[in-house]
């Protein structure tokens, strides 16, 4: 982080501060204090940082963000909201870089997609990404710090779950490019419906110039028919209309996907390593940005092929000869539906599909969790477990079509039936919403079968 002075820090925020010096640390935690840095004291649903806002002076920050009076004097920074105050900082900050910034967003695949992003942008620049799942107000603001003088380009995802969220954070970002994936239903609790999604992820181009491109993919939609003033647009997509980058002669594999990719210069055949019909709509995506700066579609297919999943994001794992995919990092019906498909288009003895509950979908929760019951039948599952209460509608959508379907409360259950019944040959899919923690029936089976 280059260093700013607490008195522009002030202005930037809207407060007022006498203090003199510098810092080149943010910090909202307590744990993560260095000497000399600034603490931001934000105010959550189950804590609230003006508690420690003296504690981060005892254990070396210079002065305080705050919200109301910490009795630190003129070591303390007044403002109306503090979680404001951070996004406000961080657009400040980034105005110290002249340099590319891509934005993404969208339903489903925006983490991977904006790892694809990075990938291609690496080519030709030292590029900073969120990291984990820093893609949230606080986040984003965080990832933005992070910025030196080494940095040549940025990719920040932006995740949202009511309106506003996106407005905030780009105004922070200014993105000069940005993607928007798709348009699902995650969230549609608190937006209402699909229309509400969408426009809440076309906040986006408030943050944006004019002038600037939005990549969108072509063919959802609810994204194909949007109407974006004032923005050029490139489409990307398999199906769609007016794609500026396409994909024909598909093959999917167990564990790979290969392509000939269509873009203005031509075509080149793709082979990617990792498995998914929904891997080659982020690719096109990745490839369609870096062509914004100077990178051709054959050194970005390029970069991709070493590109490997983050976290529990469709990781191909196998032990015992058995085919593990750990894509437990969140879900949806649309990403859910996308994982069905890889685990149906798998050579395996049997397929089983190990199935978690998908959160904040609110009246929608019913027919969402149906929907991926019939998917597991079309796709020619062989076993479905569920675990949690929303997925019994799940099971229930699935019976008939599914040979065995069971439904568990408990995790350890759930592992050992699992554990009994594999064999050498099959394929095994673990999906839930994040808040599920499915990765604990994953760890479980594994140390049973080592």
């Amino acid at each position: 982080m280059k260093f700013l002075t607490f008195k522009e820090t002030a202005a930037a925020v809207g407060g007022r501060t006498n203090l003199d010096g510098v810092y080149t640390v943010i910090s909202t935690d307590t744990r993560k204090i260095e000497s000399g840095c600034l603490f931001i004291a934000i105010k959550g649903e189950n804590f609230d940082g003006h508690e420690f806002a003296a504690k981060a002076i005892e254990l070396g920050a210079s002065a305080v963000i705050c919200e109301k009076d910490c009795g630190l004097g003129e070591r303390q920074i007044l403002v109306e909201s503090t979680r404001q105050a951070l996004l406000d900082l961080a657009g400040h900050y980034r105005d110290c870089f002249d340099i590319p910034v891509v934005g993404i967003t969208g339903s489903v695949g925006k983490t991977t997609t904006k790892e694809m992003v990075h990938a291609v942008m690496s080519v030709k620049y030292n590029t900073l990404k969120n990291e984990g799942n820093l893609n949230n107000e606080i986040g984003v603001p965080l990832t933005l710090f992070r910025l030196g003088e080494t940095h040549e380009a940025a990719v920040i995802e932006m995740g949202m779950s009511g309106f506003g969220e996106i407005e905030r954070m780009t105004k922070a970002v200014r993105p000069d490019v940005a993607v928007i994936s798709n348009i699902g239903v995650s969230h549609i609790e608190k937006l209402g419906s699909r229309d509400g999604i969408l426009k809440a992820k076309l906040e986006i181009l408030i943050g944006m110039q004019d002038d600037a491109p939005i990549i969108l993919n072509g063919d959802d939609d609810m994204l194909s028919t949007a109407t974006v003033s004032d923005h050029p647009v490139t489409f990307y997509g398999i199906n769609g209309s007016s794609l500026v980058f396409s994909a024909e002669n598909i093959f999917i594999g167990d564990e790979s996907v290969a392509f000939d990719a269509v873009y203005p210069e031509g075509k080149t055949r793709v082979e990617l390593p990792f498995p998914g019909k929904h891997n080659i709509y982020n690719a096109l995506a990745a490839a369609a940005v870096g062509s914004f700066y100077g990178i051709s579609p054959k050194d970005a297919f390029e970069a991709l092929k070493k590109y490997v999943p983050a976290g529990m994001r469709q990781r191909i794992v196998r032990k015992g000869g058995i085919i593990f995919i750990e894509d437990c990092y969140n879900a949806s019906p649309d990403s859910q539906a996308a994982a069905l498909a890889v685990l149906g288009g798998m050579n395996a003895k049997r397929k089983i599909a190990v199935i978690g509950d998908m959160l904040e979908l609110g009246d929608f929760s019913d027919k969402a969790h149906a929907s991926v019951g019939e998917k597991a039948a079309e796709n020619k599952i062989d076993v479905l477990f569920t675990y949690g209460e929303r997925s019994l509608v799940t099971a229930k959508a699935a019976e008939g079509g599914v040979a065995t379907v069971k439904s568990f409360s408990d995790k350890q259950q759930l592992s050992d039936e699992l554990v009994s019944m594999l064999e050498a040959g099959d394929a095994v899919l673990f999906k839930a919403s994040r808040g599920m923690k499915l990765e604990d029936v994953i760890y479980s089976v594994y140390s049973e079968i080592e």
